[in-house]
């Protein structure tokens, strides 16, 4: 089972010291991260710049994994009714595959301009050793669980 975790820092920097600690933990055989992304966001921007930093997509398709969690997330559909539908109907599969409403509406609100967050799909966390290594990091954790059917059914919503 994969957990979907978005990790909000108050600052736009906290993220970036996040991946360290999140490296560390991967490299001793604490946390397994199959893909993973940061968002930024400077207190002057409109929107965020973001990175991923691990897609276990295809090279063609690892901008498109976040990109369209990141664009559902932050965007607002100006393009009219077509996108609307396509939105719509994304929305549904993203939310039979555990991403729903209320999931959105939270990061929404809670990720703002002057705070960073990372963005992970990871299993296999002894996290008593996670919480601890992070334990000194100002961070507020917001997260989804995820079976295999609902992980497979979002990557393949996230590649289409």
């Amino acid at each position: 089972m994969a957990t979907l975790t978005v990790w909000k820092f108050p600052s736009p920097y906290g993220a970036d010291t996040a991946e360290y600690t999140l490296n560390q933990l991967e490299e001793q055989g604490l946390i397994k991260v199959h893909d993973a992304a940061i968002v930024t966001w400077e207190v002057s921007a409109k929107q965020p710049s973001t990175r991923v930093l691990k897609s276990t997509a295809g090279s063609g398709a690892r901008g498109g994994l976040w990109g369209l969690l990141f664009g559902l997330l932050f965007s607002v559909p100006v393009l009219g009714l077509a996108v609307g539908v396509v939105t719509g109907a994304m929305r549904r599969k993203l939310s039979k595959a555990g991403i729903d409403d209320d999931f959105v509406r939270t990061v929404r609100e809670k990720v703002t301009p002057g705070t960073s967050a990372l963005f992970l799909m990871t299993s296999d966390a002894v996290m008593d050793r996670v919480q601890e290594a992070f334990a000194r990091q100002e961070m507020e954790l917001i997260s989804t669980n995820l079976t295999a059917e609902q992980e497979e059914e979002l990557r393949e919503a996230l590649a289409e």
